[in-house]
């Protein structure tokens, strides 16, 4: 009878502790733990912006935008060799880019593969050649903006706490842990070098978990019986890495229509406009 008392409880911490693990929102302790789809922009104003009336071209170089932290990922056991970001930081930068406001505000140029578009250019020019075809080309279009910058910090353990209790053997625990990542950008002019506007984003990655356990004597307190379950819950460092980027692009945007480098294609009459040099400026 004892033991099928001890069963019953048993079942019933387990089916309980599902439904809170089903809904982290009762993690007073910490913030709810989203899950979006890592294949679509993370901001929804980056994504439903204005269209520009003139479209700058931007330029990613493959140093322009990197890990500057060298953070490895964490572990309290042994040591770990594989970094905490991603080491191609730019992939989500030229996907904010090219995704701005449906592709209606950036023209966004290859720089990253350069060599291979360099090299595939000749020999599409000497195959031409060879066999006295047309040989006109498309120039290459040329930048007249770089957007550069990179992770300049990643705060691992930067908070954490929790709470738990236990009453006639019967435990419960939650914890949390905090981190931050933090990304700079910069806007320069390629006719003069400037740094038109930057911008600094932090976003922050939180890590739970919730444990439920059993630690009882039967039997007149000669058997033990001990029972552990619990789930953890990491928030994704590229999501959060997107987020930030994804800020900084928005910030970097907004400051440019205020200090007018660039506007929207349905502009309103209070907004700035964008002279004939800024104009010169942006198309390069």
């Amino acid at each position: 009878m004892v033991i099928q008392r001890l069963y019953l409880c048993l079942l019933v911490t387990l089916l309980s502790n599902c439904a809170v693990i089903s809904h982290n929102e009762d993690l007073v302790l910490s913030k709810k733990i989203q899950s979006p789809d890592i294949l679509e922009l993370q901001s929804e104003e980056l994504k439903n912006l204005p269209a520009a009336s003139v479209m700058p071209t931007v330029a990613i170089y493959p140093n322009s935008f990197k890990d500057l932290t060298g953070q490895r990922r964490s572990n309290s056991t042994f040591a770990l060799f594989s970094t905490a970001i991603t080491q191609a930081p730019e992939a989500f930068l030229i996907r904010a880019l090219k995704h701005t406001s449906g592709g209606e505000f950036f023209r966004v140029v290859e720089r990253v593969g350069l060599d291979d578009l360099t090299k595939e250019r000749q020999l599409i020019r000497s195959t031409r050649k060879e066999f006295k075809e047309d040989n006109k080309m498309k120039p290459l279009l040329f930048a007249g903006l770089l957007i550069q910058g990179g992770v300049i910090s990643y705060e691992a353990n930067l908070k954490s706490g929790g709470a738990g209790a236990r009453y006639l053997g019967v435990g419960n625990s939650k914890q949390y842990r905090e981190d931050t990542i933090t990304i700079s950008l910069r806007l320069v002019s390629v006719s003069t070098g400037e740094v038109l506007t930057e911008t600094l984003v932090s976003k922050s990655i939180i890590s739970t978990s919730i444990s439920q356990d059993i630690f009882r004597f039967i039997e007149t307190g000669t058997e033990l019986v001990e029972i552990e379950g619990g789930v953890s819950e990491n928030e994704s460092v590229s999501i959060a890495l997107q987020k930030a980027i994804e800020t900084g692009v928005l910030n970097i945007i907004k400051t440019g229509i205020e200090r007018g480098y660039w506007r929207y294609e349905q502009t309103k009459i209070n907004e700035p406009s964008c002279d004939d040099e800024c104009i010169a400026a942006i198309r390069g």
